[in-house]
């Protein structure tokens, strides 16, 4: 009987974890996530980026590699894992998504699968050192209960799965070394199915248990070489299907980093996530790296104190055995607080950002979220010490009442956080797009673009709904990475599709309010629509000949966006001005100063109550600098070229743009439409003078009419 008590034994403290990481689930975040169909916890921000990626995915065609989603974007599309929607769980669900209801969530389970998991890797580290069933259930319990990864069910769910993170720290410290190659591939490849930031901590810590194996000679160089390429070819190919390299032309400078960093207090600041210490003020980006340890592991770290002043040596001990995975953690706390450092409110800059990190932060320029490898080894080395260093009763109390103040004291922080996950479950997300025009369009139009093309347009969330729910492709979209060059490709087909109104008839265009003018300038109001719906302006291609389509609302006119103006009158292009509704295209946002162009050419339509005038006065100032010293300016007006010119200073500049006999004494229809070619457009970054991406000649600031 005593071999049988042994196993049912085992049987029983292996269901521990599990019970554990369910009963903090169920505590922290509540049932009501569970049920598939409930996405109304999911309606905003980031959550409906992952919940639209999984939509969209879910009923479109398998493609090659497996991974991508090109209904989410067009020309924008990337991979599932740039809408951080855990290909993990979407390809797996995919392939029954017959079988599954309509619409259907898998975050919640995707949630409770992370409590269960920390616990499940926390209970295997602190058993690694600890017998006593009871301590191993109190380490655990610190280790579930977490601020920074509790935290991240604000918004970014691939991110609560920081069991990638413990699974690579039990490997990494594990005694046995049978199966290294398996139990990696398997790391490496989960966390690259979840998210790219936990990948690059289980890769770092992966190189890490490789090194310190070659040199406590625990491996042979030959097995150790099979490993690195047989693990380092898995994770690159599960990378490639689920879309890492999806992204063409590079992930460009999306900037960031220095401000998303970890405060150096970060650890101590409790950011509202205790009732008794005091939220520390800090930088505005520091949030990302929000890693407080809790009271309940402050209190242990106060308590170890006697322990580490006895001499013994054990910290130094430690260091000494995990050589590289010290020097690794390091660098990784130097990465976080990154190279503008927050402490509290008071910040400052160590040195400017060399260019060959550029691309590095611009990946990972949420540099804070790196402190959490650390963040678990100095949770696990305070739980080790108290247990190496106190008869285990005095051990289990302390831990004891150290989890309690934990879970009691961090409560203040998610409370919060269960109020809206267990709000009422609902099937539908609430939508301004209710007028019967959207139901006749979704039926009639299998592409739903915005012109012009955008990152992150603000109402990208009601009209992706609309789009998955219809099921069309859209480029209307909110993506974690997204390629400039790619961008410029969207930009160009829809300033084509403007430039003729030739548009597409399977595609609905909703206009943003920057875009009407070039939206309706050459529209063909026989056959095209243009119209507002719920506060959108549309363009319905086709619509007028379609017997079954009804018309909604009033049709648009272009005067009804681009006021007219009389001799003498000021256009401002100012982000207080007035010069917005003139810019047909190739133009970026009003600036406090005025308005870059942006790409190589661009237009400008100028509406003239009465007779036409003797001239335009173009007055801003060009992209010229040492290593770049000209900038060749053409002008089209109405079609005739008017004007050739070379910039060669950076100061204020002044352009007369002459208008002809042949328009002012010919068939005047009212309109001035200047075409401008930039000859020698640059890139900021391109020419040393700092990172901007855009293609730039020209900074518009006004325009007078003579």
């Amino acid at each position: 009987m005593l071999p049988t008590n042994r196993i049912a034994l085992g049987r029983l403290q292996s269901l521990l974890p599990i019970v554990l990481g369910v009963s903090a689930f169920l505590l922290v975040v509540g049932p009501r996530v569970l049920r598939p169909t409930n996405i109304g916890w999911l309606a905003s921000g980031d959550p409906a980026q992952h919940y639209l990626g999984w939509s969209f995915f879910r009923n479109s065609d398998w493609s090659f590699p497996l991974g991508l989603n090109p209904n989410y974007g067009l020309e924008l599309s990337g991979g599932l894992i740039f809408t951080d929607s855990i290909p993990l769980f979407a390809l797996l669900f995919k392939t029954v998504s017959p079988l599954l209801p309509e619409p259907f969530q898998y975050f919640g389970i995707w949630v409770l699968l992370c409590f269960v998991l920390q616990a499940w890797f926390a209970w295997k580290l602190v058993s690694l050192f600890a017998e006593n069933i009871t301590i191993r259930i109190l380490g655990t319990g610190l280790l579930v209960f977490s601020p920074p990864m509790i935290w991240r069910l604000h918004g970014h769910m691939s991110l609560v799965g920081h069991f990638v993170i413990l699974a690579a720290l039990y490997l990494l410290f594990r005694q046995h070394q049978e199966k290294r190659i398996l139990a990696w591939s398997v790391a490496l490849s989960v966390a690259a199915m979840v998210h790219a930031y936990l990948l690059a901590m289980v890769l770092a810590l992966w190189v890490v248990g490789l090194a310190q194996n070659l040199l406590a000679r625990r491996q042979r160089s030959a097995l150790a070489a099979l490993e690195f390429v047989t693990v380092a070819a898995v994770t690159v190919t599960v990378c490639w299907q689920v879309g890492y390299f999806s992204v063409e032309g590079g992930l460009g400078v999306f900037g960031g980093y220095g401000f998303y960093r970890m405060n150096f207090l970060s650890p101590v600041d409790s950011s509202g996530w205790s009732y008794i210490l005091r939220d520390i003020p800090e930088g505005k980006g520091e949030y990302e790296g929000f890693n407080f340890l809790g009271l309940g592991v402050m209190f242990l770290a106060i308590v170890v104190v006697p322990i580490l002043l006895r001499g013994d040596g054990m910290l130094r001990e430690t260091v000494r055995q995990n050589a590289f995975l010290s020097i690794l953690l390091v660098g990784l706390f130097f990465y976080s607080i990154s190279n503008v450092i927050g402490i509290g409110s008071f910040e400052f800059r160590l040195f400017e950002l060399p260019p060959v990190l550029r691309d590095l932060t611009a990946a990972f320029r949420a540099s804070g979220r790196f402190f959490w490898p650390a963040f678990y080894l100095l949770v696990l080395f305070l739980v080790l010490v108290v247990v190496r260093g106190y008869e285990p009763r005095v051990a289990t109390f302390l831990l004891g009442i150290a989890l309690i103040i934990q879970v009691v004291d961090t409560h203040a922080g998610w409370r919060g956080l269960r109020g809206k996950l267990m709000a009422r479950p609902v099937s539908t997300w609430v939508s301004p797009l209710t007028a019967p025009f959207w139901d006749q369009a979704g039926q009639r139009y299998s592409k739903v673009r915005l012109l012009m093309p955008q990152y992150s347009w603000g109402h990208w969330v009601s009209v992706g709904d609309f789009a998955a729910r219809h099921r069309m492709a859209t480029d209307i979209v909110h993506l974690a990475r997204q390629s400039p060059a790619m961008l410029r490709v969207a930009t160009d087909l829809a300033a084509t599709a403007t430039s003729d109104g030739n548009y597409e008839l399977d595609t609905l265009y909703v206009v943003d309010d920057r875009a009407r003018a070039a939206a309706l300038l050459k529209l063909d109001s026989s056959r095209d629509l243009a119209t507002e719906v719920d506060g959108f302006t549309v363009i319905a291609p086709g619509w007028k000949t379609c017997a079954r389509c009804a018309m909604f609302g009033r049709e648009l006119r272009l005067e009804d966006f681009v006021p007219h103006l009389m001799i003498g009158d000021r256009i401002d292009f100012t982000k207080k001005g007035n010069g917005m509704p003139y810019l047909v295209r190739g133009w970026s946002y009003a600036g406090d100063a005025g308005t870059w162009s942006d790409g190589a050419c661009a237009s400008m339509l100028i509406p003239v109550l009465g007779r036409a005038p003797n001239a335009i006065e173009i007055e801003g100032n060009a992209l010229v600098s040492h290593r770049h010293p000209k900038q060749g300016i053409l002008v089209k007006l109405n079609g005739r070229l008017v004007k050739t010119v070379s910039i060669v200073s950076a100061d204020q500049v002044r352009l007369e743009i002459p208008v002809s006999d042949e328009i002012q004494m010919g068939d005047w229809d009212g309109q001035l439409v200047l075409d401008i070619e930039f000859k020698d457009a640059a890139r900021p970054k391109d020419i040393g003078i700092n990172e901007d991406d855009r293609l730039l000649a020209f900074h518009l600031t006004s325009a007078t009419l003579r």
